[in-house]
């Protein structure tokens, strides 16, 4: 039963994810370099997040419930600003790095498009995210044990991977609305994001009433998806000429820079 617990939450967590990268960057060394730069971000915004926390934590009052429970919530807040915070200087980067190579490429187009960029660089916050969010939870999954037999819920694991599956696709759509709202200098729509992330974040606080922090984080991650499709210049017509299979070029493999 534990054999079956860990391979079907791992499927649940990180199936659709690994799905896109096997069907759209695996086969692209430039996009597959974006996505682990793009997780490498995340990784270093986690890593000053733990640090800031960690001190926060040693020079606290450890016997004050109160007072740790603060700095749980100041730690996640702190934790999505700086992950947003290089999320917009991976952009900056990712713009220089484009430059430079539209320079040394003989084609007049950019190698890869800012869409392009913004969907990789997404799917690599997003893969890391989840890896550090559910790993050790698959592992416990694995056994000794029996969840639930002390009267806890017995949907720990398998509410554990759909949200790390819902925190994977959102990194995603996040990258994209992020990028394009830089883009444009759209600044509200980057508050959005940031705002979207932090309450998906603090709607875990809601744990264990999984129902309450599952449904709205689907909801949001349902509305995230919307933005992000339009923003990635997708609208009604070429959607229903992609289920119908008519538009090939509609697909981000065959996606043309611009």
């Amino acid at each position: 039963m534990t054999a079956a617990v860990f391979f079907g939450c791992t499927f649940i967590a990180f199936g659709p994810a690994i799905s896109l990268f096997l069907f759209t960057i695996a086969r692209d060394p430039l996009r597959v370099i974006f996505l682990i730069a793009g997780a490498f971000f995340w990784l270093v915004s986690l890593l000053l997040a733990s640090l800031v926390w960690f001190i926060s934590v040693q020079i606290s009052n450890k016997d004050s419930a109160t007072q740790q429970k603060g700095l749980l919530i100041f730690g996640v807040v702190l934790s999505v600003l700086l992950q947003e915070t290089f999320r917009f200087a991976y952009y900056k980067l990712l713009k220089k790095a484009n430059e430079g190579l539209l320079t040394l490429s003989q084609e007049e187009t950019m190698p890869i498009s800012i869409r392009q960029l913004a969907y990789v660089s997404g799917l690599g916050f997003g893969f890391m995210s989840g890896a550090f969010s559910v790993v050790n939870i698959l592992a416990d999954s694995v056994g000794p044990g029996t969840v639930g037999i002390h009267g806890d819920s017995q949907h720990y694991f398998l509410s554990s991977a759909f949200m790390t599956l819902a925190i994977i696709l959102l990194h995603m759509f996040w990258g994209v609305v992020f990028f394009d709202a830089c883009e444009k200098q759209r600044w509200w729509a980057v508050a959005a994001v940031v705002i979207s992330h932090l309450t998906v974040s603090c709607l875990t606080f809601q744990n264990p009433e999984y129902v309450g922090s599952l449904v709205p984080t689907y909801v949001i991650l349902f509305l995230m998806g919307v933005w992000a499709f339009y923003s990635a210049g997708g609208s009604l017509r070429n959607l229903k000429l992609c289920i119908t299979c008519k538009d090939r070029d509609f697909l981000l493999a065959n996606h043309r820079p611009r």
